[in-house]
């Protein structure tokens, strides 16, 4: 079969440049399934993307649909047709409407049949409505027009190169008609450029003063960055995000180092990097202590032959910004913090649960409580949650919302607070997202799980919990939060004297009468989504779920353990007798208490080697759940031969008992550690 490298290039003006790598990657998968719906073999496919262009390449498209067989069922032989074996007026229309007789149709089996050959078609034909449904199903929140026309993309389009081998494929899709040009730089070559063939394309384009492959722009800028950084004597800052939003801005990357006052030092380096990332799109540089370098460097999109002029501008527009910073910090700090606490009783948290300022006095007691379980100082704790929220009313923060808890820190230690105290400010928003880090002091544990359990038993007690993928007040990542800081630090504390204390401190605001059940259950189901992060089974999750117990940092310990005793040969064959164990024990009759194990009506040499065994498993009072399942592993042996040789339902009423009180000890043994009968 014959094959021709294809080339596509939609040229529109600037692209989205968040959204730049998501557009490109859309555009490649919907290339790729519209080739295999329509049967077109090919070879590689390379995605391209610049700010004024979308690309695809193909290595070795066939140029011709392959010739193919299509099925296309009727009704059923039973009603195609009568007892005479004569045709009846479905299988007629059903002729009819396929354009042939009824003799031309498959009647051998249980429904009469038409085959149906289908010529392929060449890809020339094809690509224009591949492309164009490519496009057309493009991630595109808000679509525009421009000028009289009713076309509708993401940006305005300017033209269209479609190559299949040397020849244009002839169509015209979002208004613009495919050809052979590509457009250049827009200042270093603002003319058309011939593209010679799809394989030369990066090439032609290179010559014009465009680099399309994104990854390759990519690279350029960090290795430039890097290198200017080193010799400034610094270290970059290059978040993944901010390089991919830069690298979707230029088509010529030229990184450039500017500077700004050194005064402005005095400001909290946070707030610098944030509107210089963020607003400017620039790369800031740290020393070797990790503090903020008077540089930082732009990205310019051109060679300029008097690069100083695009540097002095850089350094003209960060300076209002910077000064903004400046002003803000300072008139912040004219004020003590826990003045801010008065703006904060007139900002509501929820309309159902007050202020922010009660919510932190609700902090205030409840990390209080968490500090005395961990024998941390209480006062510290209660210091840091009456102070928790004081910053969101500064005229930092409100700049600059990403900054809440780091500027608390930072006026904390202004107003001469305790060390501990202004630390745990930040750390109570910890984990921010998965993979965060956890609060490293004890205060700021305490802070951090109380602001977390406060809104999740707050908001689940007014009744507003996460339905599918909605979660608005972020319930899911709070109590994912709390989860991980109470293992991660392997700190003791009891989920249900969390909830029980952060009702209280609710009083009579909460109108769901079920909030401690219904907050249990949701943290319950927080455990599955995690623990899959960390490669622990569903079936272990429910295991331990079966026996409810409610210490985060226990249930970690019973799965991991569980974990490692699935792995164990006999596991499979304990999980299937426990739970056949459980079956029996479920039938009899539960209104009737079982009586004590008596040694004297064990009868069979397998019930009293089973007796033996588990009395020596119950005399077991260790807590390492791993030793403890690695000891009742031993196990197998005796329930094996205990099921093959006993029976348990005999008529002799006393008989039966002893024999199910004996059952009830061994699946006690496991029960206090999972239900590994959920390991089937």
């Amino acid at each position: 079969m014959s094959t021709l490298d294809f080339l596509v290039e939609l040229g529109t003006e600037e692209l989205p440049p968040k959204a730049l790598k998501k557009l490109s990657a859309s555009f490649r998968s919907g290339i790729e399934k519209g080739l295999a719906e329509v049967g077109l073999p090919h070879g590689e496919v390379v995605a391209y993307a610049a700010p004024r262009r979308l690309a695809i390449f193909i290595k070795d498209l066939t140029i011709q649909q392959p010739d193919r067989i299509e099925n296309i069922d009727g009704p059923p032989m039973r009603a195609a047709f009568d007892a005479d074996g004569k045709p009846t007026k479905a299988a007629l229309g059903f002729a009819r409407k396929n354009g042939v007789e009824v003799s031309d149709l498959d009647n051998s089996g249980e429904k009469l049949r038409y085959v149906k050959e289908v010529k392929g078609n060449p890809a020339k034909q094809l690509l224009p409505d591949i492309v164009a449904q490519s496009l057309n199903d493009l991630p595109i929140p808000k679509r525009m027009r421009w000028g009289a026309s009713r076309v509708e993309f993401v940006r305005p389009t300017q033209w269209l190169v479609m190559l299949l081998g040397n020849e244009v494929v002839d169509c015209e899709i979002l208004a613009q008609k495919a050809g052979q040009e590509s457009r250049g730089h827009r200042f270093h070559h603002p003319h058309t450029v011939r593209i010679s063939s799809p394989a030369n394309y990066q090439e032609d384009l290179r010559a014009a003063w465009v680099i399309v492959d994104f990854d390759e722009r990519r690279q350029m800028i960090q290795q430039r960055v890097e290198q200017l950084a080193q010799q400034e004597n610094g270290r970059a800052i290059v978040p993944h995000d901010l390089l991919d939003e830069v690298t979707a801005l230029v088509e010529w990357p030229v990184p450039l180092v500017c500077s700004f006052e050194e005064r402005f030092l005095q400001v909290p380096q946070e707030a610098l990097i944030s509107t210089m990332q963020d607003n400017q799109k620039y790369f800031c540089l740290l020393d070797a202590s990790d503090k903020l370098l008077p540089r930082f460097i732009t990205v310019a999109n051109l060679e300029s032959t008097s690069p100083h002029f695009i540097v002095e501008g850089n350094e003209k527009v960060v300076r209002p910004r910077l000064n903004d910073a400046e002003f803000f910090f300072n008139q912040d700090k004219k004020q003590p913090l826990e003045a801010h606490n008065e703006r904060l009783k007139n900002v509501v948290f929820q309309a159902e649960l007050g202020s922010v300022y009660e919510k932190a006095v609700r902090v205030s007691k409840l990390a209080a409580s968490i500090a005395s379980h961990l024998s941390a100082d209480v006062a510290l704790a209660e210091r840091a949650g009456l102070l928790s929220k004081c910053d969101l009313s500064t005229e930092m923060v409100g700049e600059f919302p990403e900054l809440q808890g780091i500027m608390g820190t930072y006026y904390a230690r202004h107003d001469g607070e305790a060390e501990a105290v202004a630390i745990a400010l930040n750390e109570q928003y910890q984990p921010r997202f998965a993979g965060d880090e956890l609060p490293a002091s004890v205060t700021g544990q305490a802070v951090a799980i109380a602001d977390k359990i406060d809104t999740l038993v707050g908001t689940l007690g007014i009744g507003k919990h996460p339905t599918g993928d909605r979660d608005p007040f972020g319930l899911r990542r709070a109590a994912l939060g709390v989860l991980r800081i109470i293992v991660g630090r392997n700190l003791n504390l009891d989920l249900l004297d969390l909830v029980d204390q952060a009702t209280a401190n609710y009083g009579s605001q909460l109108s769901n009468k079920k909030v401690k059940a219904d907050f249990l259950a949701f943290m319950n189901g927080r455990y599955q989504t995690w623990f899959s992060e960390e490669g622990i089974d569903v079936d272990i999750v429910k295991a331990v779920l079966a026996v409810n117990p409610t210490k985060p940092l226990d249930f970690y310990q019973r799965a991991t353990a569980v974990q490692a005793f699935k792995q164990l040969p006999q596991a499979a064959a304990l999980a299937a007798a426990n739970k056949r164990v459980g079956n029996i024990l479920s039938k009899r009759d539960q209104t009737q208490a079982l009586p004590p194990l008596n040694n004297e009506l064990l009868q069979l040499e397998e019930e009293q080697v089973l007796a033996s065994a588990i009395g020596l498993h119950q005399s077991d009072i260790k807590d390492d759940y791993p030793s403890r399942l690695q000891s009742l592993a031993a196990l197998k042996e005796p329930v094996d031969d205990f099921f093959a040789k006993v029976m348990v339902n005999v008529d002799d009423d006393a008989l039966r008992n002893n024999r199910l009180a004996l059952l009830s000890q061994l699946h006690g043994l496991f029960l206090d550690i999972a239900d590994i009968a959920e390991l089937q």
